[in-house]
């Protein structure tokens, strides 16, 4: 089976959260002895930006952490119809220009052998959605929507003629505990959010760190200089970027971290957590979440990680937590179980050939072996 994938990126995750789930599919699928082709743009807006900030060494550290990814880096010059030529599936995510998500359509339409599924992973779909009306989806077979919420807006709206959840997940093979010295209480990795969570970091994060005294570290990019300013004054240690194949590192060095949802997520949003809270729960640390609505019941509130209705009750987790070794071990092994027994790459991969029979590719012979296997 051959899949064509445009992507924005998976050279670079920086403020790229998308590169993360794409990253542990591809690799999900390379490694079942399929063929994928990756295409991303040459000035992929990411890339420059890590470029800009960390160098040629940071590609070159993200080629040897997934060797079997080698992305295509295309400009103008491009082909696209003889990229596609011969491919049994093109998966296009929603990050891409429009201009190629409609000429890909075009192709499909005038007779492509090929599958064509759309990819979305982003909150435009109730944020912006004049923004989504810009993809032509006319000659698409389907959307692959990262929530049942995102899936019924693109039928209801009239954007797709079909369309099917298909939630982000942890690549085990990357997400996974690791051993070292607990030096930070607490530590949390997240971009500041172009203020769609500033007032719920300083209530979640910031303030019960403070008030706590919690030795606590913090990665990201994009903080501008207030949040600088905040996070000194909780007493936390701002690490900038890490690429995040190595945040299991990071997570092996402290008791618990906690999530926080950008606020279209936890009000219009509801049954998508994002992919943070399932690489934390799949490296096996204790999770404490913001409210989200588990719609979609993905996990087990209270029982995979526990949930903090106001800042208040964030600060009695926290403190619960580091008091009490066993309880940190209990949820911790409950997480980790819920993502390896439904929510890793490996799952989303057979759900991805599925839904592939559906549309008409043949791979009944490569789902049979994943269960057989």
């Amino acid at each position: 089976m051959r899949i064509a994938l445009f992507c924005h990126s998976l050279l670079s995750d920086w403020n790229h959260g998308n590169a993360h789930f794409l990253r542990g599919v591809v690799s999900e699928l390379v490694l079942r002895g399929m063929r994928v082709d990756v295409y991303e743009p040459r000035d992929a807006w990411s890339v420059r930006n890590l470029l800009a900030e960390r160098g040629e060494g940071a590609l070159d550290a993200v080629r040897r952490a997934y060797p079997r990814l080698e992305p295509i880096r295309i400009d103008s010059s491009f082909d696209l119809a003889r990229a596609v030529s011969g491919a049994d599936l093109v998966l296009v995510h929603e990050w891409n220009d429009p201009a190629l998500v409609g000429a890909l359509g075009e192709l499909r339409k005038r007779g492509a052998p090929f599958r064509l599924l759309f990819h979305d992973t982003h909150h435009r779909s109730v944020t912006a959605p004049h923004e989504i009306a810009r993809y032509d989806l006319s000659g698409y077979d389907g959307v692959l929507a990262f929530g049942a919420v995102v899936r019924d807006l693109y039928q209801g709206n009239g954007w797709a003629r079909r369309a099917w959840t298909w939630h982000e997940a942890a690549d085990a093979r990357v997400f996974r505990p690791l051993a070292a010295v607990k030096e930070y209480d607490l530590v949390w990795v997240g971009n500041w959010g172009d203020g769609e969570r500033t007032a719920e970091l300083h209530e979640f994060l910031l303030e019960p760190v403070r008030d706590l005294g919690l030795r606590a570290l913090v990665h990201g990019v994009r903080y501008p200089e207030s949040a600088l300013a905040a996070l000194e004054d909780a007493g936390i240690e701002y690490g900038g970027w890490l690429p995040n194949f190595e945040v299991p590192r990071l997570f092996a060095r402290a008791r618990v971290t906690v999530h926080v949802p950008r606020r279209p997520y936890a009000q219009a949003l509801p049954g998508i957590p994002t992919i943070r809270p399932f690489e934390a729960l799949a490296c096996g640390i204790p999770l404490v979440c913001s409210p989200w609505a588990d719609a979609e019941h993905l996990f087990r509130p209270g029982l995979d990680y526990l949930v903090a209705g106001d800042g208040t009750e964030m600060r009695r987790h926290l403190r619960a937590l580091l008091d009490d070794t066993s309880l940190r071990h209990a949820l911790a092994s409950k997480g980790r179980e819920a993502v390896l027994s439904r929510h890793t790459c490996a799952h989303r991969a057979d759900e991805l050939l599925r839904i592939c029979e559906e549309i008409g590719v043949p791979v009944q012979s490569a789902v049979e072996e994943r269960a057989s296997a």
